[in-house]
């Protein structure tokens, strides 16, 4: 069987299936019957560690990512031996097999192969599987040949509808900035436990670099995380990737879903830019080119992402002629961050995205025959100016935001600090009259609905040419976590504050941890948003907090009164 890619590189294009997809049902069911599904796929690390002693064990659960018409990507790590942790390099490479099911028992078999953990890839494996077909659920699990009770958990999964398929709707859950020392990963379980979602976006942050107790301070940790010390080298960010993959919240979304993920700053160090980040010093942390490629390195060796030319995270996935979902990296090429005063954030020398990567974006999204071009952006596009928040509100945010704390207009770590890419790519969308561009953002621990205006100083009577739903943290410090104040208090005045400063902000929420929820038809996209009863309690419940949407053709936000069903 031949079968072609979906997935869009900088340096190419794949060609595509011609193979429909008939309208299907989508359901939500009821709490109890969904967490129960969830539990039987969830990877409890904990219930496999007394195998650890006997032979090969499977300790870091399984994962399913960058589903495709025909295909997915299969992860795993195996511990071949007790002494084979992660970042150790110990233990003898092992041949792997894996194997896809239409049935969670493995009873029909579609498709299987064997691949080896090898001791140089810290003992994690992929699998690109194809030849399976379009907008189809699928199990999965690993095994080591010739030994008793190493079977993985098993995973379940879905494929992406077929290229030109008029699919009927795609979901998708959101989520960003996973700080581990913070709190619980509560969002992940709940995700976990929907069966209604064609895959997970990350949208960056999904590990933290920091010592312990830097981020939060020590009196706040939650939890403290591995290694204690700032991650500098590849075994460093090895075991902060393992220990994530031990996480019984992070191992179930894996297991139930497949994740679509970029990376921001944090999977290698605070504000990163091409040559370096404000968190890393070279006369004691040495040289930031190494430490960047073990930061990669680490990353695709542990994430169920396929790495695009040049080992970077943008590329393009379909999902029928619903949506084309491109996803950006903005650490890898961008100039430096300006300093106050620097007065060069609309330079045109300066980039965010680079030179190749912007044109990647803005040719895709001319030649995209979908009826919503989705972006994932690690950073926020709408401008957002601070400065007319009274200083006692600047200061706190100055922290949150990476903010000078004298106070500054903008935050330059987004594409405010890079204004003529942002004018290239919105004067692109409006030159080419493309309509229904969508941005999916985290990065900045708080919710947002935002138009995207062609000139913010006029809006809302000059047009806006996109829109942006923004999630916040799964459980990253937002306002009231840094001033240690109850939700909906002092930041009431900040929300205000900023919306009267941007009109083109609908809705900002400075308080709540959780995540959101896209779902995406023909007629709109529409963000629910869901936020946790306390990032700080294992078992936190979970509560629709609001919605928002954009009908096709209008490129503005407006309010709903419920989320999807």
């Amino acid at each position: 069987m031949t079968s072609r890619l979906n997935i869009d590189r900088p340096l190419g294009t794949a060609a595509g299936t011609t193979d429909s997809l008939a309208p299907r049902r989508r359901s939500v069911v009821k709490a109890a019957a969904a967490t129960a599904g969830a539990a039987a796929l969830a990877p409890l690390a904990t219930a496999h560690a007394a195998h650890a002693a006997d032979g090969p064990a499977f300790l870091h659960g399984v994962a399913s990512g960058d589903p495709l018409p025909d295909g997915v990507l299969l992860w795993t790590r195996v511990t071949p031996t007790p002494d084979a942790v992660p970042g150790s390099g110990k233990g003898p490479d092992t041949d792997v097999r894996w194997e896809v099911a239409q049935d969670k028992d493995f009873r029909q078999v579609v498709a299987h192969g064997t691949t080896t953990a090898r001791a140089s890839a810290d003992h994690t494996v992929k699998a690109d599987v194809r030849g399976l077909l379009p907008a189809n659920v699928y199990y999965f699990r690993f095994s080591v040949e010739g030994t008793q009770s190493t079977a993985s958990p098993v995973g379940r999964t879905r494929t992406a509808p077929a290229l030109d398929a008029q699919a009927t709707g795609v979901r998708f859950g959101v989520v960003s900035c996973s700080n581990w020392e913070a709190g619980y990963f509560s969002a992940y379980r709940h995700l976990a436990a929907r069966t209604d979602l064609d895959a997970v976006l990350h949208l960056g942050d999904y590990i933290y670099e920091y010592k312990t107790g830097e981020y939060p301070e020590a009196k706040y940790v939650v939890r403290q995380h591995e290694p204690r010390h700032e991650i500098l080298t590849l075994a460093d960010y090895r075991v902060r990737h393992g220990l994530h993959k031990t996480d019984a919240d992070v191992t179930a979304v894996h297991a139930a879903h497949p994740l679509i993920a970029i990376w921001d700053d944090h999977e290698f160090a605070n504000d990163a830019w091409s040559g370096g980040a404000e968190n890393h010093t070279p006369g004691t942390e040495g040289d930031w080119a190494a430490r960047q490629q073990a930061a990669k390195q680490a990353y695709f060796e542990w994430m169920p992402v396929r790495p695009s030319t040049a080992g970077t995270v943008y590329r393009r996935l379909r999902f029928g002629r619903l949506a084309d979902l491109h996803l950006l990296d903005l650490r890898s090429f961008r100039s430096q961050q300006s300093t106050v005063g620097n007065g060069d954030v609309d330079s045109p020398e300066r980039s965010i995205t680079g030179r190749a990567q912007l044109d990647w974006l803005k040719a895709g999204l001319a030649a995209s025959d979908a009826s919503w071009k989705l972006v994932g952006t690690s950073v926020m596009i709408s401008p957002v100016a601070f400065g007319s928040l009274p200083a006692h509100l600047l200061e706190p945010l100055a922290e949150l935001l990476g903010l000078p704390t004298g106070g500054l207009a903008i935050n330059v770590d987004q594409w405010d600090g890079y204004t003529h890419d942002r004018k290239e790519l919105i004067g692109h969308l409006r030159d080419k009259s493309i309509r229904n561009t969508v941005f999916l953002t985290g990065d900045i621990h708080m919710a947002w609905a935002n138009d995207v205006p062609v000139t913010a100083g006029t809006y809302p009577l000059s047009p806006s040419a996109a829109t942006e739903f923004v999630v916040t943290s799964v459980t990253s410090d937002n306002l009231d976590d840094i001033l240690h104040v109850a939700p909906n208090t002092i930041s009431t005045v900040a929300e205000g504050a900023i919306k009267a400063a941007n009109r083109h902000v609908k809705w900002l929420d400075m308080d709540a941890h959780g995540y959101g929820v896209l779902d995406v038809t023909a007629e709109r996209s529409q963000m629910d948003y869901y936020v946790v009863s306390d990032r700080r309690d294992p078992a936190a419940t979970t509560s629709w907090a609001r919605s928002y949407r954009t009908l096709s053709g209008t490129q503005k936000v407006e309010r709903v009164n419920a989320p999807v069903l």
